[in-house]
């Protein structure tokens, strides 16, 4: 089986995540994150392809992911692991872990905490593009979902590790302040990006305070309201 497996990293360029993700200096964030998505999976040795915005063929995210994933297995590979990358705590063992635990097992699943997953990794013989472009992607709902449709089937599924990937302000902060480790220069990056989120809240809630004191403050004349 080993021979026979490959890599997907599901992954945009950091130009579009930019325009994707609602934070100030995402672009430089996922820079870092690619690179380190990419020296990762070369330490496991095995072959990988990555699909980005420039490659990918669908609509919507589960027409390109399916696609992305059919087209691995469209070069002759047996088994696909997919991961993204926006999870700063994803090691090479987790991809090595995955692959150990899909020779006892028909899909393994490495579940984030909004609901989704971090990695998936599934055989071929498993794969079924109706099925996969009909599940909740991007959703709360996705890990539950795929659960849902294999524990009546009897089909063999194992989990790793609970990860955080980022989409939020909350989640980066979850990311620095958990005990995993992680590198210096991503956490020097999400340090910032919470730093200046923090001081788009302020000046935003400012902007609100600053007309309300007006008029609280405003004792003598009524303020013109022009309509």
């Amino acid at each position: 089986m080993n021979n026979k497996t490959a890599i997907l990293i599901f992954a945009n360029s950091a130009e579009f995540e930019a325009i994707q993700k609602p934070f100030q200096s995402s672009k430089v964030l996922f820079d870092s994150l690619n690179a380190q998505t990419l020296k990762i999976v070369k330490k496991t040795g095995f072959p990988y392809f990555l699909s980005s915005e420039k490659t990918q063929i669908g609509s919507n995210f589960g027409e390109r992911f399916t696609n992305a994933i059919q087209s691995i297995y469209d070069k002759g590979y047996e088994a696909v692991i997919t991961i993204g990358n926006d999870t700063p705590h994803l090691q090479t063992d987790h991809i090595l872990k995955a692959v150990q635990q899909l020779q006892q097992n028909d899909i393994v699943l490495g579940p984030s905490k909004d609901g989704g997953f971090y990695l998936m990794a599934l055989k071929q013989s498993l794969f079924n593009a109706e099925i996969f472009l009909k599940l909740p992607w991007q959703t709360s709902r996705l890990h539950q979902s795929i659960s849902k449709l294999v524990v009546p089937k009897h089909i063999a599924l194992s989990y790793l590790e609970r990860l955080t990937d980022i989409d939020t302000i909350l989640d980066a902060k979850t990311i620095i302040e958990s005990f995993r480790s992680i590198s210096k220069h991503i956490k020097q990056l999400l340090q910032h990006y919470i730093s200046v989120e923090k001081k788009i809240i302020r000046s935003f809630i400012l902007s609100i305070q600053t007309p309300i004191q007006t008029l609280l403050l405003n004792k003598g004349s009524p303020l013109l309201i022009h309509i």
